[in-house]
Parts: structure tokens; C-alpha cells; sequence
């Protein structure tokens, strides 16, 4: 019997999930940033520019919370804030050369540990990658036009 689109669905999460955590265990002695603050520079590379309470959404944390880690990547030279002209009360964040850096060599490190995990298993090619990352691309997309009006369509890790 074929799975239902239900449970097929079930098991993508489940699997993608299990892969991010894999790839972040494999790669723990290599960049040296914290996972949050990783996950943070992420979510400001795909939002940006953001508001502090935008963040705190999409993160489902409170918006003390997101202020420190912000605050964090402030601090480290990684993300700055800048005067909200469209509501004095608030900032927008974006980030810095150095933050996109430190971005870009962990998703650099992570593609290396998917690429050599591929590449161990037998029976799949290039093609079967591509269809896997262009599927999960288009349900990205889906969701994000649909919930996140101020997405960029950056590409998140």
C-alpha cells in the first residue's frame, strides 16, 4: 500500500529534522558559533531588514528574549540595528559583512557534511538531489508568500 500524502509528509518533517541535527552534530568542532546564534543570523539573513518583534514571531520566543539575542549579534559585529522609519518606536535588523560571513562559512561547513553523506550512499545521483532541493525549495516558497509577507527569498539554513 502507497502512504498517504499525510504520512509521506509526516515522515519529511521528521527526516528533515533528524538531517539538521546530524549535519549539526557532524560539524560541532568546526565554525565556532553557537547554534542559536546561527539559527538567529538565519532568520535575520531571511527577513531582513526585520523588526526585534517580527523576529520574536517567526522564532516564537518572546521579544525580551529576541532583543538579547539580537543585542548578542550586536555585540559580536555580526548584525546591526538602524532607526525604523516607518515606526520610531523600533529598530530594523540586518546584518553586518562579518555576520553574512560567519554565515556563509557554516552553511559552507553543513553542505560539506550533506555533500559527503550523499555521496556514501549508493542508489541516488545528482538528479535525485536536485529534485529533493528544488521540492523542498517550492514548498518554502508556498509557505512563505503565504505567512511572511517581508520575505526576501534569500534562502535560509
Amino acid at each position: 500500500m502507497t502512504p498517504s500524502l499525510e504520512e509521506l509528509s509526516a515522515e519529511l518533517v521528521l527526516h528533515t529534522g533528524r538531517l539538521v541535527r546530524a549535519v549539526t552534530r557532524l560539524t560541532a568542532g568546526g565554525v565556532d558559533v553557537p547554534m542559536a546564534s546561527l539559527r538567529l543570523l538565519s532568520q535575520v539573513d531571511e527577513l531582513e531588514p526585520v523588526t526585534i518583534g517580527a523576529l520574536a514571531t517567526a522564532d516564537r520566543c518572546s521579544q525580551p528574549t529576541m532583543s538579547a539575542g539580537v543585542q548578542n549579534l550586536c555585540e559580536r559585529g555580526w548584525a546591526r540595528k538602524q532607526p525604523n522609519p516607518a515606526d520610531a518606536r523600533s529598530s530594523l535588523v540586518s546584518l553586518t559583512p562579518a555576520g553574512r560571513s560567519v554565515l556563509t562559512d557554516a552553511r559552507r561547513e553543513r553542505a560539506a557534511v550533506v555533500a559527503d553523506r550523499f555521496r556514501a550512499v549508493s542508489g541516488h545521483d545528482e538528479q535525485d538531489l536536485a529534485t529533493a532541493v528544488a521540492v523542498l525549495r517550492d514548498l518554502l516558497d508556498q509557505t512563505d508568500t503565504s505567512t511572511s509577507p517581508t520575505r526576501h527569498n534569500r534562502g535560509a539554513s
